[in-house]
């Protein structure tokens, strides 16, 4: 199976309320992507603020905050092809 690796790379994400957003990819694919609270340990803690949350990015085809706090995209693209959306418990 010959996939599209550049089709991961996130063009565009607009959060829709705090842990919650919605993603572009390069293909076209778009989906919502929602963190869980019981998501937000680690690394992901900081994302409990939502003025922390709210400074979302896109860096080199990744949904991306400061801290070099990132998701993957590829799983990201899977669930939301298959599902519509990624919900991270």
């Amino acid at each position: 199976m010959n996939q599209c690796l550049t089709c991961f790379n996130v063009i565009d994400a607009k959060i829709t309320k705090h842990l919650e957003f919605v993603v572009t990819f390069a293909d076209g694919l778009s989906g919502a992507v929602k963190i869980l609270p019981s998501h937000l340990y680690g690394v992901f803690e900081k994302l409990k603020d939502p003025q922390f949350f709210n400074r979302l990015e896109i860096a080199d085809g990744f949904v991306a905050w400061p801290d070099e706090i990132d998701l993957a995209p590829d799983a990201m693209y899977q669930a939301i092809k298959e599902n519509g959306e990624w919900v991270l418990k």
